[in-house]
């Protein structure tokens, strides 16, 4: 009876240290990127800052991933000698048809996020939020959520969340966090319009 539980137990132990484990990999699928892009290369080669390629307009929305138009400013014809830069002149600039990028931090249809109020405002770097994106070499690929089709920067690096450390994603729990610790509580209504 006791070998019975044992087992039992042992087999419980087992399969759900395996769904833990391999319930993400399952759950997430990787997708590269339509172009490699070099972050390095614009902000230490050329010393542009983020808000040369992803600014604020006048009306204060922000301008989110650049249209190929600002691309073409300077990569009319390649640059450099890079297999990327071609594929951006051949496929996008010269057609001037729109990368199709994969957005990391697409939130819901629901959620509406300022970026005028968390850079104007509170004064908040790119890097609070993005980390260090601006310092690739590489873009990682976007690994997409098989259900909801978001991309695992919402949830995170862990689904456990376990030593994530502060602000490990873009869920609501994250923002709220962030309003309590800087003393911005709000109404639902500021977020989701």
């Amino acid at each position: 009876m006791i070998r019975g539980k044992l087992f039992f137990a042992a087999g419980l132990l087992a399969s759900l240290s395996a769904g833990w484990l391999g319930f993400p990999s399952m759950l997430y699928e990787r997708v590269p990127q339509p172009l490699d892009f070099n972050h390095v290369a614009h902000t230490e080669k050329a010393s542009m800052s983020c808000q040369d390629c992803h600014s604020l307009k006048e009306d204060g929305t922000f301008s989110g991933i650049p249209k190929v138009e600002s691309c073409a400013a300077c990569h009319a014809e390649p640059m450099g000698t890079t297999k990327a830069e071609k594929l951006l002149v051949e496929r996008y600039v010269k057609p001037q048809r729109e990368i199709p990028w994969l957005v990391y931090s697409r939130q819901p249809q629901n959620v509406w996020f300022s970026h005028a109020s968390h850079l104007k405002l509170a004064k908040f770097e790119c890097t609070e939020c993005h980390g260090g994106h601006g310092k690739t070499r590489h873009l990682r690929p976007f690994e997409r959520n098989r259900i909801s089709g978001y991309s695992r920067d919402i949830w995170g690096p862990s689904i456990s969340r376990i030593g994530a450390g502060r602000r490990p994603g873009m869920k609501m729990d994250d923002c709220i966090d962030c309003h309590r610790a800087n003393h911005r509580e709000h109404s639902c209504i500021e977020c989701h319009k």
